[in-house]
Protein backbone atom coordinates (compact mmCIF):
# COMPACT_ATOMS: atom_id res chain seq x y z
CA UNK A 1 0.00 0.00 0.00
CA UNK A 2 0.90 3.46 -0.39
CA UNK A 3 2.42 5.41 2.29
CA UNK A 4 2.50 9.02 2.77
CA UNK A 5 5.42 10.55 4.40
CA UNK A 6 4.74 14.14 5.99
CA UNK A 7 6.18 16.88 5.12
CA UNK A 8 9.31 18.51 7.22
CA UNK A 9 7.09 21.99 7.46
CA UNK A 10 4.09 20.26 9.86
CA UNK A 11 4.66 19.89 13.49
CA UNK A 12 4.28 16.13 14.14
CA UNK A 13 3.93 13.59 17.29
CA UNK A 14 5.78 10.63 16.94
CA UNK A 15 4.95 7.52 19.39
CA UNK A 16 7.45 5.10 20.19
CA UNK A 17 6.38 1.79 20.91
CA UNK A 18 8.74 0.85 23.00
CA UNK A 19 6.35 2.12 25.67
CA UNK A 20 3.10 0.78 24.70
CA UNK A 21 0.99 -2.51 26.23
CA UNK A 22 2.13 -5.12 24.18
CA UNK A 23 -1.11 -6.78 25.38
CA UNK A 24 -3.36 -4.82 23.40
CA UNK A 25 -1.23 -3.50 20.98
CA UNK A 26 -3.68 -3.03 18.58
CA UNK A 27 -5.90 -0.70 20.81
CA UNK A 28 -2.64 1.03 21.74
CA UNK A 29 -2.01 2.11 18.28
CA UNK A 30 -5.62 3.27 17.23
CA UNK A 31 -5.80 5.17 20.29
CA UNK A 32 -2.73 7.44 19.23
CA UNK A 33 -2.57 7.53 15.46
CA UNK A 34 -4.77 10.26 14.32
CA UNK A 35 -2.69 12.51 16.39
CA UNK A 36 0.22 11.02 15.10
CA UNK A 37 2.50 11.69 11.57
CA UNK A 38 4.31 8.57 11.65
CA UNK A 39 5.29 5.82 14.80
CA UNK A 40 8.44 4.89 15.93
CA UNK A 41 10.05 1.40 16.27
CA UNK A 42 13.45 1.58 18.66
CA UNK A 43 15.24 -1.27 17.71
CA UNK A 44 18.50 -2.07 20.59
CA UNK A 45 20.96 -4.92 19.38
CA UNK A 46 22.89 -4.98 23.49
CA UNK A 47 26.68 -3.76 21.90
CA UNK A 48 25.77 -0.18 20.12
CA UNK A 49 23.10 0.28 23.58
CA UNK A 50 23.30 -2.00 26.67
CA UNK A 51 19.22 -3.26 25.87
CA UNK A 52 17.64 -5.49 23.79
CA UNK A 53 14.55 -4.72 22.09
CA UNK A 54 12.31 -5.84 19.07
CA UNK A 55 13.04 -7.27 15.82
CA UNK A 56 11.64 -6.90 12.67
CA UNK A 57 8.76 -9.08 13.60
CA UNK A 58 7.43 -6.08 15.46
CA UNK A 59 7.34 -3.78 12.30
CA UNK A 60 5.99 -6.71 10.20
CA UNK A 61 3.11 -6.89 12.64
CA UNK A 62 2.67 -2.77 13.00
CA UNK A 63 2.61 -2.76 9.16
CA UNK A 64 -0.87 -4.50 9.46
CA UNK A 65 -2.24 -2.34 12.33
CA UNK A 66 -1.95 1.12 10.35
CA UNK A 67 -1.47 3.09 7.21
CA UNK A 68 0.98 5.90 9.17
CA UNK A 69 4.81 5.52 8.13
CA UNK A 70 7.12 3.62 10.30
CA UNK A 71 10.45 4.48 11.44
CA UNK A 72 12.70 1.84 12.41
CA UNK A 73 15.10 3.55 14.51
CA UNK A 74 18.39 1.88 14.75
CA UNK A 75 20.27 1.68 17.80
CA UNK A 76 22.60 -1.31 16.56
CA UNK A 77 26.40 -1.41 16.12
CA UNK A 78 26.24 -2.76 12.45
CA UNK A 79 23.20 -1.15 10.69
CA UNK A 80 23.97 -2.77 7.27
CA UNK A 81 23.05 -6.04 8.43
CA UNK A 82 19.36 -4.81 9.75
CA UNK A 83 18.35 -2.75 6.58
CA UNK A 84 16.99 -5.47 4.27
CA UNK A 85 15.42 -6.84 6.95
CA UNK A 86 13.33 -4.09 8.07
CA UNK A 87 12.58 -2.99 4.28
CA UNK A 88 10.59 -6.43 4.32
CA UNK A 89 8.90 -5.92 7.44
CA UNK A 90 7.51 -2.65 6.34
CA UNK A 91 9.78 0.17 7.23
CA UNK A 92 9.30 3.58 5.40
CA UNK A 93 12.45 5.41 7.32
CA UNK A 94 15.31 3.82 8.44
CA UNK A 95 17.42 5.83 11.01
CA UNK A 96 20.73 5.15 11.86
CA UNK A 97 23.44 5.95 13.95
CA UNK A 98 26.35 8.63 13.26
CA UNK A 99 28.45 6.72 16.02
CA UNK A 100 27.66 3.01 14.31
CA UNK A 101 29.83 0.98 12.16
CA UNK A 102 29.59 1.86 8.09
CA UNK A 103 26.75 4.39 8.64
CA UNK A 104 27.79 6.41 5.54
CA UNK A 105 27.26 3.27 3.54
CA UNK A 106 23.80 2.75 5.30
CA UNK A 107 22.36 5.91 4.38
CA UNK A 108 23.34 5.50 0.59
CA UNK A 109 21.58 1.86 1.12
CA UNK A 110 17.98 3.43 2.82
CA UNK A 111 18.23 5.53 -0.39
CA UNK A 112 19.20 3.16 -2.60
CA UNK A 113 15.95 0.83 -1.62
CA UNK A 114 14.19 3.51 -1.83
CA UNK A 115 13.22 4.40 1.62
CA UNK A 116 13.43 7.49 3.89
CA UNK A 117 16.84 7.91 5.69
CA UNK A 118 17.25 9.06 9.13
CA UNK A 119 20.78 10.20 10.81
CA UNK A 120 20.78 9.90 14.78
CA UNK A 121 22.91 11.78 17.13
CA UNK A 122 23.88 10.92 20.36
CA UNK A 123 23.74 13.91 22.96
CA UNK A 124 27.85 14.22 22.96
CA UNK A 125 28.40 14.03 19.21
CA UNK A 126 28.73 17.24 17.58
CA UNK A 127 26.52 18.21 15.06
CA UNK A 128 29.12 19.48 13.05
CA UNK A 129 30.10 15.87 12.67
CA UNK A 130 26.94 15.39 10.68
CA UNK A 131 27.25 18.37 8.15
CA UNK A 132 28.08 17.22 5.16
CA UNK A 133 25.45 14.51 4.95
CA UNK A 134 22.63 16.61 5.64
CA UNK A 135 22.02 17.16 1.89
CA UNK A 136 21.22 13.47 1.68
CA UNK A 137 19.16 12.53 4.48
CA UNK A 138 14.88 12.98 5.33
CA UNK A 139 15.61 13.10 9.29
CA UNK A 140 17.78 14.35 11.46
CA UNK A 141 17.23 13.04 15.31
CA UNK A 142 18.78 14.57 17.80
CA UNK A 143 18.90 12.70 20.79
CA UNK A 144 17.96 14.40 24.17
CA UNK A 145 18.71 11.46 26.70
CA UNK A 146 20.92 8.99 26.41
CA UNK A 147 20.01 6.19 23.71
CA UNK A 148 19.10 2.58 25.17
CA UNK A 149 17.51 3.71 28.53
CA UNK A 150 14.26 4.56 29.55
CA UNK A 151 13.02 7.08 32.53
CA UNK A 152 15.80 9.71 32.01
CA UNK A 153 15.64 13.27 31.76
CA UNK A 154 15.61 15.91 29.30
CA UNK A 155 19.12 17.23 28.57
CA UNK A 156 18.28 20.84 28.19
CA UNK A 157 21.39 21.66 26.35
CA UNK A 158 20.33 19.50 23.53
CA UNK A 159 17.81 22.43 22.04
CA UNK A 160 20.85 24.29 20.84
CA UNK A 161 22.06 21.83 18.87
CA UNK A 162 18.42 21.63 17.37
CA UNK A 163 18.65 25.19 16.92
CA UNK A 164 21.71 24.88 14.97
CA UNK A 165 20.38 22.25 12.69
CA UNK A 166 17.37 24.43 12.01
CA UNK A 167 19.71 27.50 11.01
CA UNK A 168 21.57 24.89 8.79
CA UNK A 169 18.57 24.31 6.88
CA UNK A 170 17.41 27.22 6.22
CA UNK A 171 20.56 28.74 5.28
CA UNK A 172 21.29 25.70 2.67
CA UNK A 173 18.00 25.55 1.64
CA UNK A 174 17.62 21.94 3.01
CA UNK A 175 14.10 19.98 3.87
CA UNK A 176 14.95 17.10 6.20
CA UNK A 177 12.82 16.85 9.55
CA UNK A 178 14.39 17.71 12.79
CA UNK A 179 13.16 15.34 15.65
CA UNK A 180 13.63 15.36 19.25
CA UNK A 181 13.90 12.01 21.00
CA UNK A 182 14.08 11.49 24.74
CA UNK A 183 12.47 13.05 28.00
CA UNK A 184 9.80 14.46 25.42
CA UNK A 185 6.50 15.47 27.35
CA UNK A 186 4.13 17.97 28.30
CA UNK A 187 6.63 20.20 30.26
CA UNK A 188 9.46 20.00 27.47
CA UNK A 189 7.68 19.70 24.16
CA UNK A 190 7.36 23.19 23.17
CA UNK A 191 10.89 23.72 24.25
CA UNK A 192 11.81 21.67 21.29
CA UNK A 193 9.24 23.05 18.88
CA UNK A 194 10.83 26.84 19.67
CA UNK A 195 14.16 25.39 19.04
CA UNK A 196 12.98 24.64 15.18
CA UNK A 197 12.60 20.73 16.10
CA UNK A 198 8.75 19.61 14.04
CA UNK A 199 8.76 16.04 15.03
CA UNK A 200 8.41 14.77 18.99
CA UNK A 201 9.29 11.59 19.46
CA UNK A 202 7.06 10.29 22.81
CA UNK A 203 6.79 7.13 24.52
CA UNK A 204 5.37 6.58 28.08
CA UNK A 205 4.06 10.38 28.01
CA UNK A 206 1.73 9.12 25.71
CA UNK A 207 0.97 5.28 26.44
CA UNK A 208 1.10 5.68 30.36
CA UNK A 209 -1.32 8.44 30.29
CA UNK A 210 -5.05 7.00 31.24
CA UNK A 211 -6.53 10.45 30.21
CA UNK A 212 -6.40 10.19 26.17
CA UNK A 213 -7.92 14.06 26.55
CA UNK A 214 -4.02 15.06 26.91
CA UNK A 215 -3.00 13.61 23.92
CA UNK A 216 -5.86 15.24 21.90
CA UNK A 217 -4.63 18.65 23.39
CA UNK A 218 -1.13 17.94 23.00
CA UNK A 219 -1.53 17.23 19.73
CA UNK A 220 -3.67 20.49 18.66
CA UNK A 221 -1.46 22.59 20.32
CA UNK A 222 1.44 21.14 18.30
CA UNK A 223 -0.46 20.99 14.83
CA UNK A 224 -1.21 24.98 15.39
CA UNK A 225 2.34 26.14 16.51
Amino acid sequence: MKIRFPNYKENFIVPSVLSADFTRLAREIKGVEKYSGWIQVDIMDGHFVPNLSFGPHITRNLRTLTRLPLDAHLMVQKPMAFIEPFRKAGADLITVHLESENFPEALKEIKRRKLKAGLALRPKTPLAKAGKYLKEIDLLLVMTVEPGFGGQEFIGGMLDKIKAAKKIRENEGLSFHIQADGGVNEKTAFDCLEAGANSLVMGSALFSRKNPAFIKALSGKIKKF
